[in-house]
């Protein structure tokens, strides 16, 4: 009987599923500043696998887990400092300054609602008249 050995498996480091590039691209930078041997699949072409970065073997889990959990603290408070300074200059979009900026594109997606309402109201059979 032949013995054989059994490769360790990967291991679930990060998902990238809806995470912006900026963001993945420094967790990567982030990974191999710290020399973690990790690797990466994507979504696929029809965006139905797993995009995310794995490790090749376990020993480096908890390292990077306390990288990337120390990078994401670091990243929401850079965000929310700027989010804070960005409302205190009056500078922070909201819904008014989108609609000022491009009103012809707002004016037709009001019509589009309106007549996808409007088709979803009337009677069907005063269709067939």
């Amino acid at each position: 009987m032949q013995a054989f050995s059994i490769a360790p498996m990967s291991t679930l480091l990060f998902k990238l599923r809806n995470v912006p590039d900026d963001e993945a691209e420094e967790i990567r930078k982030l990974l191999r500043q710290n020399n973690i041997d990790y690797y990466e699949t994507t979504a696929g072409t029809w965006g139905i696998s797993l995009a995310a970065l794995w490790l090749h073997h376990n020993r480096h889990l908890e390292k990077a887990k306390e990288l990337i959990a120390h990078y994401q603290v670091t990243r929401a408070e850079h965000a929310q400092q700027t989010y804070a300074k960005q409302c205190a200059e009056g500078t922070q979009r909201t819904i008014f300054t989108l609609i000022q900026d491009a009103p012809i594109k707002w004016i037709a997606y009001l019509f589009g609602i309106l007549f996808v309402l409007y088709l979803a109201t009337i009677p069907v059979s005063f269709l067939f008249l």
